[in-house]
C-alpha cells in the first residue's frame, strides 16, 4: 500500500493570511492571541506565514482564542495563479 504525503502550500498560505486578517480585525497582537489560545507566539507566526500546517486541535484552540467558530478560519478563497 502506498501512502502519499499531501501538502497543499497554496491552501496553507491562504489559511495563514485569513488567520492574520481575522486577528488584525479583532485588534489582537500575536502575543494576546497566544495568551488567549494557549498556542505559542512563534507557532501563530509560522501559521500566518505559511511555514507550518496546523493540526485541527491547533485550529480549534486558535478559534477559541479569537472567540469565533473554527469554520470561520477556513472561510477563504484561494488566489488564482
Amino acid at each position: 500500500m502506498f501512502v502519499r504525503y499531501i501538502r497543499n502550500q497554496d491552501y496553507i498560505d491562504a489559511f495563514g493570511k485569513n488567520l492574520k486578517k481575522i486577528r488584525e480585525q479583532k485588534k489582537l497582537s500575536r502575543e494576546k492571541l497566544s495568551a488567549y489560545s494557549e498556542v505559542e507566539v512563534m507557532q501563530i507566526y509560522r501559521i500566518e506565514t505559511g511555514k507550518t500546517n496546523p493540526t485541527i486541535s491547533t485550529l480549534y484552540a486558535i478559534a477559541n482564542g479569537l472567540q469565533i467558530h473554527p469554520k470561520k478560519l477556513l472561510d477563504f478563497e484561494l488566489e488564482d495563479k
